[in-house]
Order: structure tokens, then sequence, then C-alpha cells
């Protein structure tokens, strides 16, 4: 369960804003502030099972997004390369420049 969450954490990290707001709405509950169904039910005045459908719907929308436009993949690989730059260099302004951009992503 830890590992889909930090999934989910991650995937949120890139693309909530591209959610429907609801939709961020109950996965920053359920994610980030580790409400229950049943708590973000009666926060929001739905039932259960709304929650629980609007996050798989959610979950899912995420899995899309990065199976999609692979932002997550492509950050990944630039900090890799940026790693792998720094570990390959002596020159102390190109070490710093790929520090830079291992901090931008």
């Amino acid at each position: 369960m830890e590992e889909k969450r930090a999934e989910i954490c991650r995937l949120m990290d890139f693309y909530a804003v591209i959610l429907s707001a609801r939709q961020r709405e109950l996965l920053e509950m359920y994610y980030y502030e580790d409400l229950s169904l049943s708590e973000i039910a009666e926060n929001l005045g739905i039932t259960r099972q709304g929650v629980r459908d609007t996050l798989q719907h959610g979950a899912a929308a995420l899995l899309t997004f990065e199976k999609t436009l692979g932002l997550i993949k492509k950050s990944t690989a630039i900090n890799e390369a940026a790693g792998q730059i720094i570990e390959l260099t002596d020159d102390e302004r190109i070490k710093s420049l790929a520090g830079e951009i291992m901090t931008i992503i």
C-alpha cells in the first residue's frame, strides 16, 4: 500500500493541476492528509462509495497522464543524465550547471 501511496503522490506532484478540482481535492485528502473514505465522505457530505469512485477515477487519470505524457519518466532520465555528468567531469562550472538542472526537475 505504501508503494501505491508513494506512486500516487509522485503522480500528483506532476499532474494534479490537470485533474478535476473534485478529484484533486479528494486525492489530496486521502493521500496527503491520510483521511479515511468515511472521514472524507462525512466532511464533504457525500457517500463513501462516491469518495471511492472519485479516488479510483482520479488515480486512473493520473496513470493515463503519465502513460501519455511521460513527464516523470523524462524527469528521471534528465536527473540521471545530470548525475552522470557530475560524476564524469572535473569542471566545477559544468558540475554546478548539472546540479541546477537536478534541482529544477
